[in-house]
Formats: C-alpha cells, sequence, structure tokens
C-alpha cells in the first residue's frame, strides 16, 4: 500500500474540511458519551420501578443504539455528506426487516405484555398454550416451561399472551378435591364420620376455610362423597397423595371396602 499517495491526496482535504472533521469527532464523542448518560439513567429508573430485569437490558440496549444512530448521522452530516438519502435507506431498511420478522416482533410485543403484567413468574405451575409445567424462563421472544415429567417446551409469548392462563401458584392456598365412592348400604353418617377424621388428623389441612365433605351422588349403585380441605399451595401435592392412601386404608379397615 503506498501510503504516500494516499497521504498526498488526503492531505487537500484535510486542510479543506479540517475544522469539519474535528467537529464531527467530538460530535460522536461527545453524543456517545452524552447517549450512554441518558441510557444509564433509563436504566437505573426502570430498576427503581422494580420492572423485570430482562426487559430493562432489552429497552436499554434498544434506546442505546436509536440514539447513537442520531449521533453518528449528525457526525457524517458536519462532514456534508447529504444525510437524507442515508436517513431513507436506514427507515427502508427497518420496514424490510420489520416486515421480514413479523413473528418474532409480535412475540416480543407479547414477551413485554407477559413481563409487565405478569399472569405468571418464574417457578410458577402453570398452564399457557396448552401446556402444564413448571415456568423456567419468561423470555422477551418465548417462554420455557418444564413439564413434570421433566421435558423443557420452549414456546412463544404470541400463543400464552393470547390465550387462557391457569395459574396454579397464583394463590397461597388451594382446595383438594377428592371423590369416592363407597357401596350404597354403607351408613352415611359412619363414612362421614370416619372420612372427618381423617382430614382433622393431618395438621397440614387448613381449618379455614373449613374442609367439606357432601355426598355427590347416591344411587342404588353406590353413594358418592365429596371431599374438598383446602391447603396451602405447597402443601397441594403431598396432601392430596396422603390423603387418598389414607382413605383407602381406613375404609379397607373398617370393612366398608373389600
Amino acid at each position: 500500500m503506498d501510503w504516500s499517495n494516499i497521504l498526498t491526496k488526503a492531505l487537500p482535504y484535510v486542510k479543506t474540511n479540517g475544522i469539519n472533521l474535528i467537529a464531527a469527532i467530538l460530535i460522536y464523542i461527545i453524543g456517545k458519551w452524552v447517549v450512554r448518560i441518558i441510557t444509564n439513567m433509563m436504566r437505573k429508573m426502570l430498576n427503581k420501578s422494580k420492572m423485570d430485569q430482562t426487559l430493562v437490558t432489552f429497552l436499554a440496549n434498544i434506546v442505546y443504539a436509536i440514539l447513537l444512530i442520531f449521533v453518528i448521522i449528525a457526525a457524517i452530516g458536519k462532514l456534508g455528506v447529504q444525510t437524507t438519502s442515508l436517513v431513507a435507506i436506514i427507515g427502508a431498511a427497518g420496514l424490510a426487516v420489520g416486515l421480514a420478522l413479523q413473528g418474532s416482533l409480535s412475540n416480543f410485543a407479547s414477551g413485554v405484555m407477559l413481563i409487565l403484567f405478569r399472569p405468571f413468574k418464574v417457578g410458577d405451575v402453570v398452564i399457557a398454550a396448552g401446556t402444564e409445567g413448571k415456568v423456567e424462563e419468561v423470555g422477551i421472544f418465548n417462554t420455557i416451561i418444564l413439564t413434570s415429567d421433566n421435558k423443557k417446551v420452549i414456546i412463544p409469548n404470541t400463543p400464552i399472551a393470547g390465550g387462557a392462563i391457569t395459574n396454579f401458584s397464583a394463590m397461597p392456598t388451594r382446595r383438594i378435591e377428592l371423590s369416592i365412592g363407597v357401596p350404597a348400604s354403607s351408613e352415611i353418617a359412619k363414612v362421614r364420620q370416619l372420612l372427618q377424621s381423617i382430614i382433622d388428623a393431618d395438621e397440614r389441612i387448613l381449618k379455614d376455610p373449613a374442609p367439606a365433605i357432601v355426598i355427590e351422588d347416591a344411587n342404588p349403585d353406590g353413594i358418592k362423597f365429596g371431599i374438598y380441605p383446602h391447603v396451602k399451595n405447597a402443601d397441594m401435592g403431598a396432601v392430596q397423595a396422603s390423603l387418598t392412601e389414607t382413605i383407602k386404608l381406613k375404609l379397607t379397615e373398617q370393612g366398608i371396602w373389600s
């Protein structure tokens, strides 16, 4: 590379446009510094509002990139370059990218809504977009759910935000619903008393609201009892399994079940 030839051609431009060149460099350096300050201030404000950190980082990066583009355009304009065409090209490119990424943009918008309104959070057990499991991650474009059989399901945010969401972890307590059938010849009072004693013996079952034991159906083929105790959300699975096993053992022990 012939540096002397390059310098010979560059010197006249530097002499003619030296001030503009220095001004463009200063615009870029100072502008970038100001953009960084604005972005950091925005990041602090969003963090104070307790917004999700993923969304804070994403929005801060978007704002930084947009403001930096304006700074670069201003610096190029100071060099005498016509920026109108450059802005038009950037706008057209942005439109083309937007059209090409319609699905991704839709998932992004849905992800922002999920993060802002929080119908569920990481660790919640939900049914979303037809998938049931524990939420492992809520991302900008998709949500990751771990199923009970330890499968990782990655779901785009659009069908989640646009559909019904069942959140099993949202409330501090839940109601267990058990249906127990006994022979039609069984004494209702005896069976009810037995079921009540089983419930009273389990300290994990809440007293308020009081557990309910009702007859759901009665016919010549049998009597069906509905058992509805309330428990803490975290105890739901363990108490339900324990009740089912204990009821089976006690009914068999009392000769109600063979």
